[in-house]
């Protein structure tokens, strides 16, 4: 299901500095360069789909807004030529001219990856136990062989281990360097088991100067794709569902799709908001987020009346709301961190101990599900934003 409009936005934390490279009204092929970082022009954002670029909007110092397009039918598609044989320079530059780049995605801080970076490992997530997630696997139906091609790839990238997540079978492996260092990790089948950050600290926790990039397997078969042909994949699977909708569906559709397109017809009537992501840690928007596999819908309640100054006076607080350890706060951390100390730590803006716990590993979407527990009151996702924020400026000062 190919939508009408499709675009390009930028992360949904921090921000995209960028060149646009083509103009408006400009004709793209799918796969084509559209825009490249300001501080890393070797690394592209490529056209979604055969298109005519309708609207590049960027804010103060070329910020990166949107980029809106408008499908071309028999636009064709942009073949990227692999320099020679492969190599560690070779797939970084066909990675990042083709747009696959920003598919990576670091721990700590949640950002892209420097061109240049190597990271101590990287995880593929062939599991997601987010609600309404698109299995992986299943999204792995009829691209097993270039999935493992994308293994092999990835090894080039790092010299420590490539850890393949998965929940239920055993996913294809490469066949040239698997041996050496492709494992394999099982994951257990509920939330929040299948994410990617607590793999990480389980497995291999991220440290300031070891850094350790997760993927999509879905993305890692792209990457095999990409060197077999010369082309982006078009479409991923992707999920479409919420309470507000009549029915939910999985559908294929393109990077950047276009969320009414996606539900149109579908939603019922009254009030609604579309969430790119999951409805634990989706954020409202139009367009499918760059690595989203979900399309959320849920109705939106009516407005409620704020209460007066001088009640908020009396039964506010200036100090944070207490942490009260529970199971369901354990397992809300999938019972491999410690919860309750992780929760009063990032509250408290305790940073040191934050990071000895493990919160380097971490990002808002591992966090989502203790905020749900903690009654909706808790904060824990924008307290852990702020402390990644915070050690980043430190450890790049």
């Amino acid at each position: 299901m190919i939508t009408e409009e499709a675009g390009l936005t930028g992360p949904a934390h921090g921000e995209l500095r960028v060149t646009p490279l083509v103009e408006e009204g400009a004709q793209v092929a799918h796969g084509a360069p559209v825009a490249c970082l300001r501080h890393a022009p070797e690394i592209c954002l490529t056209a979604p789909m055969a298109a005519t670029v309708g609207a590049i909007r960027l804010g103060p110092g070329r910020r990166m807004g949107e980029i809106v397009f408008f499908r071309e039918s028999g636009g064709g598609r942009h073949e990227h030529a692999l320099d020679g044989a492969l190599s560690e320079a070779s797939l970084r530059r066909l990675m990042q001219g083709a747009g696959l780049w920003p598919l990576l995605q670091r721990r700590p801080f949640g950002n892209m990856p420097a061109p240049g970076e190597r990271p101590a490992a990287i995880f593929v997530m062939g599991s997601d136990t987010r609600p309404f997630a698109p299995d992986p696997e299943v999204a792995l139906n009829g691209s097993e062989r270039v999935f493992g091609e994308g293994l092999d790839a990835l090894c080039h990238l790092t010299d420590g281990p490539v850890i393949v997540c998965h929940s239920r079978a055993e996913l294809p492996l490469g066949t040239k360097r698997a041996h050496e260092q492709v494992k394999t990790l099982r994951c257990g089948p509920r939330h929040p088991q299948g994410l990617a950050g607590m793999r990480i600290h389980s497995a291999f926790p991220a440290e300031l100067d070891a850094p350790v990039w997760d993927i999509h397997a879905e993305d890692v078969a792209a990457i095999g794709a990409l060197l077999e042909t010369g082309l982006v994949p078009e479409t991923r699977l992707i999920h479409v569902a919420g309470s507000a909708l009549r029915e939910s569906r999985f559908v294929r559709t393109q990077p950047g799709a276009d969320l009414r397109g996606l539900t149109y017809g579908e939603v019922l009537p009254g009030p609604h908001m579309l969430m790119t992501g999951s409805p634990l840690d989706g954020r409202e928007a139009h367009w499918l987020g760059t690595r989203d596999r979900q399309v959320t819908v849920m109705p939106r309640g009516p407005r409620r009346r704020g209460r007066h100054w001088f009640i908020e006076a009396l039964t506010g607080s200036a100090m944070p709301r207490p942490i009260i350890p529970t199971s369901a706060l354990t397992h809300a951390f999938g019972g491999g961190l410690p919860a309750a100390p992780l929760a009063r730590a990032l509250a408290a803006g305790d940073d040191e101990t934050a990071m000895k716990l493990g919160a380097l590993s971490l990002l808002e979407e591992d966090v989502a599900l203790a905020d749900y527990v903690l009654g909706g009151h808790g904060t824990l996702a924008g307290a852990l934003r702020r402390m990644l924020d915070r050690t980043e400026t430190e450890f790049a000062a």
